[in-house]
């Protein structure tokens, strides 16, 4: 009798470890989760104001350790695990903050599957140098390894179908949480956690990390665009008149019909709107052949990476702002035709190549550009061995040399698209370059450090993209055959210390800041400035190019003027809702969804003039491959 209070005193000291330790583990977990994010809105000195954004930023954190729990039957192992995890979740948001200046959002973990090939590459150059963070991780793994090795199990193996029915539970709710079910917007409230859409600092501010990549999830999840045709048939009737008249005006050209060579200029800006830099002439061929070419600012959707986003605008004449959820729109489209400019041109018998320095596999490309229309795709591989490299990628001059290797004094028009790659980020590391001519570039009182060599070596290879398009214009000129050059910047590169030091001349903040655009023909001098959005560009280069049989980018051109700048990066600051043209940009959305799906055409023919039989072949064959697609979607 003496034994039984013993007994019942390990029985109550186990219990009291059996609830204890799961209960500590879930405290600490939480507490952590707050201290490692590093969003005021979850900091330690909030947490008795605000215990609901605390508790919602750790819950899918503390929901895999749950389920761990029941797979492993191993505690400290399934809540090392998820630390592991949400370590590597905020070390990959510290490296997207530090060089793009946005956090994560739910698109991004598609980058996932482009780490191979060329894509591990390029996206390794942004890791950090210090070998401190790969020390952190290998002491982890290794703490996690002993775990799994020498922790006991906390509970039996057989639990009479508990243990299966708590993991059913919880990968249940894992799984609705990680699908946006509706029902998790109780948890994810934004009237009550706050929230403001591709807000970088307000949102993660307010909520921390997990909680904004939730809402985000929560937000998109499911959404189905419907787009309304009568809202896009009041529109294009309302524009009818400015259509016939744009349509009456367009430029026509009697003799050959020109080859079209578009580049697309890694991170292409010009450094002189940066504060302290006005007086320096960085772009000599740009402003010299802006003088006798159509040019101007243009606003694209994207700041600091995302090219794909621009180029996607550029190729398909759609803004990715009627199309809130595309993110990355080559990985989540899931069509074999995609309507755009390529295959407009491909109907006027034109042979479109497309050229990139890099892997053909990152972005999806491979894919998406046999769905956009293109013959050939020319990449790393197929370009000559012994190519120039400078910096970390390919030369642009390199590039200048297979565009002209592409085209053919006789035989069918080409279009070459081309995307550049010497100017790419990260820009603290430059191989292959010449260091007197790097360090000699001007920089802005105040800008030192990481942030003038990373501003330097920037302004290094942008001159080379600079020096490269004057070569290939004076190249085409003396051609036999007529071309026309369309060359742009993708998107401004994430100087962003540059930019928060000195500013821009504009007066106007980061994301919101325009690249340059200047379309060359060499058959005609025609200085015209004009602000433009990445969408309108394709218009403007059938139009110049004497193709005027597909309405739709007729209708860019009239809409542009007045809808350009509302284009613009995702963190970036919505536009003045006074200085809004709704009805046109409600109407142009409706147009988008419609045309994407392949359902605009036959709307559209009622109103453009009329056509030949020819034109109007090809438009309906063209209608009838998108609308296809579109079933299919």
């Amino acid at each position: 009798m003496s034994q039984i209070p013993v007994v019942k005193s390990r029985l109550w000291r186990w219990r009291v470890l059996r609830i204890g330790v799961p209960l500590a583990l879930v405290v600490a977990l939480v507490f952590l989760t707050s201290l490692i994010d590093g969003n005021p809105g979850v900091s330690p000195g909030v947490w008795y104001q605000r215990p609901l954004h605390l508790f919602a930023n750790a819950l899918p954190g503390l929901m895999v350790a749950m389920l761990l729990v029941v797979l492993t039957r191993r505690i400290f192992l399934s809540f090392g695990l998820t630390c592991l995890g949400l370590g590597i979740v905020y070390g990959v948001n510290a490296i997207k903050v530090r060089n793009l200046g946005s956090p994560l959002v739910p698109a991004d973990f598609r980058m996932v599957g482009q780490l191979k090939g060329g894509g591990a590459h390029l996206l390794g150059g942004y890791l950090p140098a210090s070998p401190w963070p790969y020390l952190a991780i290998i002491t982890a793994i290794a703490i996690v390894w002993a775990l799994a090795r020498y922790e006991p199990p906390m509970f039996a193996r057989r639990t009479h179908g508990k243990r299966l029915t708590a993991g059913f539970a919880l990968l249940a709710l894992l799984g609705t949480l990680f699908a946006g079910l509706p029902a998790w917007a109780h948890v994810y409230d934004r009237d009550r956690l706050g929230m403001e859409p591709w807000s970088a600092s307000a949102t993660a501010g307010h909520n921390g990390l997990v909680t904004m990549l939730m809402q985000f999830r929560l937000q998109y999840a499911g959404q189905k665009h419907k787009a309304d045709p009568d809202v896009a048939e009041r529109f294009i009737a309302a524009s009818d008149t400015r259509l016939r008249e744009h349509i009456a005006q367009s430029a026509t050209y009697d003799g050959q019909t020109p080859d079209i060579v578009i580049v697309q200029s890694e991170s292409f800006f010009d450094p002189s709107v940066i504060k302290g830099l006005e007086a320096n002439n960085f772009a000599p061929n740009l402003h010299s052949l802006a003088e006798r070419s159509a040019s101007g600012s243009l606003h694209v959707p994207t700041f600091g990476g995302g090219t794909i986003r621009t180029e996607f605008e550029v190729l398909t004449g759609l803004s990715l702002r009627y199309f809130a959820d595309m993110q990355f729109p080559y990985l989540q489209l899931n069509t074999k035709v995609i309507p755009g400019m390529v295959r407009t041109l491909r109907s006027h018998g034109y042979e479109t190549i497309a050229v990139h320095g890099n892997d053909g596999s990152f972005w999806n490309r491979n894919t998406a550009f046999k769905a956009l229309g293109f013959d050939r795709f020319i990449t790393q591989p197929q370009f000559p061995r012994g190519f120039k490299v400078d910096g970390n990628y390919m030369a642009d001059s390199a590039m200048t040399d297979e565009i002209m290797s592409q085209l053919k004094d006789s035989g069918p028009p080409r279009l070459v698209f081309a995307i550049s790659m010497e100017a790419h980020g990260p820009y603290d590391t430059n191989p292959n370059i010449d260091v007197a001519e790097r360090d000699a570039i001007p920089v802005p009182d105040g800008v030192d450090g990481k942030a003038k060599l990373d501003l330097q070596n920037y302004i290094y290879h942008m001159r080379h993209a600079d020096a490269e398009l004057g070569r290939l214009a004076d190249l085409l000129s003396k051609r036999e055959r007529p071309a026309l050059l369309l060359f742009y910047g993708d998107h401004l590169p994430a100087l962003i210390d540059t930019y928060n030091t000195a500013g821009f001349i504009n007066g106007q903040p980061m994301l919101t800041q325009p690249v340059p655009w200047i379309l060359f023909d060499t058959r005609v001098d025609k200085n015209v400035k004009q602000d433009m959005a990445a969408w309108a560009l394709p218009g403007m280069v059938l139009d110049r190019a004497g193709i005027h049989d597909d309405p739709y980018f007729a209708l860019t051109q009239v809409v542009a003027p007045v809808l350009a700048a509302l284009t613009r990066a995702p963190d970036a600051p919505p536009p003045d809702e006074d200085a809004v043209q709704k009805d046109d940009d409600n109407g142009m959305g409706n147009v988008a969804q419609l045309r994407l799906r392949g359902k605009l055409d036959k709307l559209m023919a009622q109103f453009a003039s009329p056509m030949d039989a020819a034109a109007l072949a090809r438009q309906k064959t063209a209608a009838d491959e998108a609308a296809a697609a579109g079933a299919r979607q």
